[in-house]
């Protein structure tokens, strides 16, 4: 196994990018003597690699950030049929290796959810157990969490994947109050038998770096980030 972390989700807008963010702010504030590296190896639409290299400064190109790319924003085959082409993650998989190589920690940000499409054949999930990379589950708090945290662990657990933890999102302002309603950790986890590490806020700026590092700090990090940085 390779220095990387797959962050993942239950399903689309549900904040991995918003904990991808917070963990590189965290890093760069805190574990700037040692490097890390960004890839999100399929992107269908403008949105994350364009914020990535809009917040941060990780000596990667566009390509290097993002190496597979589709102008539409749909599931990355349906998108790539429509440019008259497959799917290929030879370039994505190539990425990784040069990353996993250079930098001490490499964060690996999937799209939608573990059981969406990333080729004809394969899923999110196919993708983590084939790159042998741990995971970090997303949840949003919202109606329904607790469904979609069981069936994406369910998911985890049938392709083997190292499932590090659950982290819950707050996607709305009035989301913390209704943690305990709508997606109560100590129910999630003792129905999934994966740790919770922590619960993000939501942000009023999830742009502001000071606010996406404090948001990381509240988080169980050793979980995530290689020993000894998570403890800087």
């Amino acid at each position: 196994m390779g220095k990387g972390l797959l962050i993942a989700a239950t399903d689309t807008d549900c904040g991995k990018t918003v904990l991808t963010c917070a963990l590189v702010a965290y890093w760069q504030r805190y574990c700037a003597a040692w490097r890390l590296g960004l890839l999100k190896p399929i992107q269908s639409g403008e949105g994350d690699r364009e914020l990535f290299q809009r917040l941060f400064d990780l000596e990667q190109s566009l390509s290097e950030l993002n190496p597979v790319f589709y102008r539409a924003p749909l599931a990355p085959p349906v998108a790539a049929a429509l440019e008259n082409t497959a799917v290929d993650l030879a370039p994505a998989w190539q990425q990784y290796v040069a990353l996993d190589q250079q930098c001490d920690w490499v964060l690996v940000e999937g799209l939608g959810g573990l059981g969406s499409p990333v080729t004809d054949e394969l899923t999110v999930a196919d993708l983590a157990a084939d790159w042998r990379l741990p995971v970090v589950l997303v949840v949003p708090v919202k109606l329904g969490a607790i469904a979609n945290a069981v069936a994406n662990v369910a998911l985890a657990r049938h392709h083997r994947l190292q499932l590090q933890g659950i982290v819950l999102n707050c996607t709305s302002p009035t989301a913390e109050a209704q943690l305990e309603q709508l997606a109560p950790p100590e129910l999630i986890g003792n129905l999934t038998r994966i740790p919770i590490l922590g619960v993000l806020p939501h942000l009023s700026d999830p742009t502001d770096l000071s606010q996406l590092a404090a948001a990381a700090q509240g988080l169980t990090l050793e979980a995530m980030m290689p020993v000894p940085f998570w403890a800087a």
